[in-house]
């Protein structure tokens, strides 16, 4: 007969590993913990809880003998201690209370132990104790996620800040060198936000920046990601990317955001870009070389009567020194060389764009 309910565990209750060769012990502990309301898996063995402890979700609490065919109970906590995975409670089922065996158990990574034999109040404090203790670790990890993100993200806009970015551009890097594919990375800068500034406010041009970031975020796919590289210049990443189609991207983004002008109460505010489009090829790791080919085309962009798209498709390589050169340009944008570099803007695109 189950003995009357003290209490709620707690609202979150983790999922139970019960590893125990006894047939008859297995059996009450997952009878209790069931009426107590927890998912309970089952391992007649170490080897088997080992097995059940590799899997998605895993147990956060494991009740296990000391004693058990293969892996025992005090290897099992030493695997577990091993892993670099999210901790694990573990409750350690001894054949006796002494000092000696709860030093050893703890020291082989045991949070606790309880003898047999024992009573249903007994594991139930146990498994409360646990549960608290879990419950406090899930919300430390939360709190920890929560603030690492507020960490990466624009605290203006809401977009990934400049050092995210580049963290998640160049994890894209190496995702698509090992796929074979090609990265498009748009550097994006706010046409005379300075005006803007001086016309209206620096609080008004905050509500410009906040909006044209939303803007931006609406008109890329769902694994696109955008960020804000500083004052009113934007970065935009496109996994799987051609040449073609970041330009199509770009030119997308261009137009839609010059035909939705920023409302701020009763005003309406016009803005526009200028984008600098760059690809980086299968193989490239740092997102340097991109950044270095997307400003030469920026800097195109704005010296050609802003509001327009330049892509360049210079390597990289050949523009390195652009960052020391007095003319921040490459060879090819200073020819206008059609076969290099591609400019579009306004409602109209070059004949180098159409013909490429």
């Amino acid at each position: 007969m189950l003995a009357p309910d003290p209490g709620p565990i707690g609202d979150e209750r983790p999922r139970v590993l019960i590893a125990e060769d006894d047939g008859v012990t297995r059996s009450l502990l997952q009878h209790w913990l069931t009426a107590w309301g927890f998912e309970v898996a089952v391992a007649r063995d170490g080897t088997e809880a080992w097995n059940v402890l590799q899997q998605e979700p895993s147990p956060k609490l494991v009740i296990t003998d000391w004693v058990m065919p293969g892996v025992d109970g005090i290897e099992l906590c030493r695997r577990l201690r091993n892993q670099s995975q999210y901790y694990r409670y573990i409750l350690m089922i001894t054949a006796s209370g002494t000092k000696e065996q709860l030093a050893h158990a703890l020291e082989s990574g045991a949070d606790d132990c309880i003898a047999k034999p024992f009573q249903e109040h007994e594991l139930r404090a146990q498994v409360h104790v646990a549960s608290r203790i879990l419950a406090l670790q899930d919300a430390l990890i939360e709190t920890r996620e929560e603030i690492r993100k507020q960490a990466m993200k624009d605290s203006l806009t809401g977009l990934w800040n400049r050092a995210a970015f580049r963290e998640l551009f160049e994890l894209e890097l190496d995702r698509a060198s090992r796929s074979g594919g090609r990265t498009g990375l748009l550097l994006l800068d706010l046409d005379h936000f300075k005006r803007t500034n001086d016309a209206y406010g620096h609080i008004t041009g905050d509500v410009v920046l906040r909006k044209a970031a939303r803007l931006l975020k609406q008109n890329v796919r769902s694994y696109d990601f955008v960020g804000r590289y500083g004052g009113e210049e934007f970065l935009i990443a496109f996994p799987d990317c051609s040449e073609h189609q970041i330009r199509a991207y770009a030119e997308r983004i261009r137009i839609a955001v010059e035909k939705n002008p920023i409302r701020v109460g009763t005003m309406e505010i016009p803005i526009t870009f200028s984008i600098g489009a760059a690809i980086s090829e299968p193989g490239q790791r740092t997102m340097n070389n991109a950044m270095a080919v997307a400003d030469v085309a920026l800097y195109r962009a704005k010296d050609t009567g802003r509001n327009r798209t330049v892509h360049c498709a210079r390597p990289s390589l050949e523009i390195a020194d652009s960052q020391i050169a007095p003319r921040p340009t490459c060879a090819a944008c200073d020819a206008a060389s059609s076969a290099k570099c591609n400019v579009s803007g306004f409602a109209a695109v070059l004949e180098a764009d159409r013909t490429s």
